[in-house]
């Protein structure tokens, strides 16, 4: 019962330690978006090339979201495992 309440207690530490870093992580891309989006209105405002910094960054903060704030990954149920198990006893 203790491991299993470890083993909880390490997974909420590691799903709140990767919301802190995809925070930080947001707020440094949001910095780099307005230092770029400053020197592309300083430099004569041609086409807007922020835009490809801005998507890509905003792909990889789409993922850090997802793996930061989306469904949690559990594993299988020790229902499941035992279940599993059956099959290679036969």
């Amino acid at each position: 019962m203790a491991e299993q309440a470890d083993k909880a207690h390490k997974a909420a530490e590691a799903r709140l330690n990767s919301q802190r870093a995809f925070w930080r992580t947001f707020g440094g891309f949001v910095l780099i978006w307005i230092v770029c989006t400053i020197i592309w209105a300083v430099t004569g405002a041609g086409m807007f090339w922020p835009i490809w910094v801005i998507v890509g960054t905003g792909i990889a903060t789409l993922f850090m979201g997802w793996n930061a704030f989306g469904p949690r990954n559990t594993g299988p149920s020790q229902a499941q495992v035992d279940e599993e198990a059956k099959k290679f006893e036969n």
